[in-house]
């Protein structure tokens, strides 16, 4: 059996339209790696039509491995359990609505292995509409309680620098599986959206780090399960979590400090998606949020002396990346 250094796990929910091209551009890398798809309760066939292509072309796919959940549980409860299935150091998350180019996996794996704190690496994720048209390029967060990619829709050209980043986007991302252990892996609760803000703002809590890796480089069609952009599943579910994120990850000191931004960061939310027919939507995700945030205190990251620093250095970032993202 090949001796892989990465195990790449792509949750799949009835994505029987990408999930094959994703499979065949992962057999075309040139660090190969095991391949475990967990399925979320797709009805689709997906799954059995890639198992009868592999009978006949099976030089088409990595090696694969696949896991059949019963129910849709959600991206986060389906990326642990296939990091969970890993015996690889390092695992690389992937949307099953992407293709890789063939550097890929190896980019991703060398960029994380010469830093030795860095928690994960995300990839370039170009629009697979327009390539020349950035879709993330990994993940910050500002103290108006917003997660945005700064590329988000700029040309690929820009953003060609490894840079330090919040959190990687865990549609295209490397995370190291030992410091994963460290911290607790995924976060149920979040069910789908921000549940990779979440892990990332824990290893930084922890003193890890976060990059964002422009030679490695995917596809992404984008909302490949969701269905656009921007629906009322989506916003009640980012909403929520996002209300959740802060109770959750911020001491209450600096809940306290960053409440006025907060608060005008939820008010300019509310307008924006009203104007665009989802404001109660959003607003119903709020009520969820405080609702979820109460039925999860277990999980509320408890507060370290010896994280104090790190909370610092996350609170200067989140001031400065309010500028960021009102600059743009």
């Amino acid at each position: 059996m090949t001796d892989y250094k990465v195990t790449i796990v792509i949750p799949n929910y009835n994505g029987k339209k990408f999930l094959k091209d994703c499979l065949r551009s992962l057999s075309k890398q040139t660090m190969p790696s095991k391949v475990i798809v967990v399925d979320n309760g797709s009805d689709d066939g997906a799954l059995e039509e890639i198992i009868d292509d592999m009978k006949v072309h099976p030089g088409r796919y990595p090696e694969l491995e696949f896991k059949k959940l019963n129910d849709n549980t959600g991206f986060a409860h389906a990326v642990n359990v296939g990091i969970s299935m890993c015996d690889t150091e390092f695992v690389i998350l992937l949307n099953n609505d992407t293709v890789a180019d063939e550097n890929f996996t190896e980019r991703l794996f060398k960029s994380i292995e010469k830093r030795k704190r860095a928690f994960s690496v995300s990839a370039k994720m170009l629009s697979m509409k327009d390539p020349e048209l950035i879709d993330d390029s990994g993940d910050l967060y500002c103290a108006l309680g917003w997660a945005f990619s700064p590329g988000r829709d700029k040309n690929r050209k820009k953003y060609n620098k490894v840079s330090k980043i919040t959190s990687a986007c865990a549609g295209a991302a490397i995370y190291r599986k030992s410091i994963m252990d460290e911290i607790g892996g995924f976060d149920d609760a979040h069910f789908c959206y921000l549940e990779d803000v979440d892990v990332g703002y824990r290893a930084r809590v922890y003193g890890y780090s976060n990059y964002f890796e422009p030679s490695a480089i995917v596809y992404h069609a984008g909302s490949g399960s969701s269905g656009s952009r921007y629906n009322v599943f989506k916003e009640e579910l980012t909403s929520a979590n996002n209300l959740y994120l802060i109770y959750k990850n911020m001491p209450v000191l600096q809940i306290v400090i960053n409440s006025p931004l907060i608060i005008a960061g939820i008010v300019v939310k509310q307008i924006y998606f009203s104007k665009k027919g989802l404001g109660a939507a959003y607003f119903k995700g709020l009520l969820s949020g405080i609702k979820k945030s109460a039925d999860n205190r277990d999980k509320k990251i408890k507060y370290k002396v010896g994280h104090f620093k790190n909370y610092l250095l996350l609170e200067i970032e989140l001031i400065i990346n309010c500028f960021r993202r009102l600059v743009g």
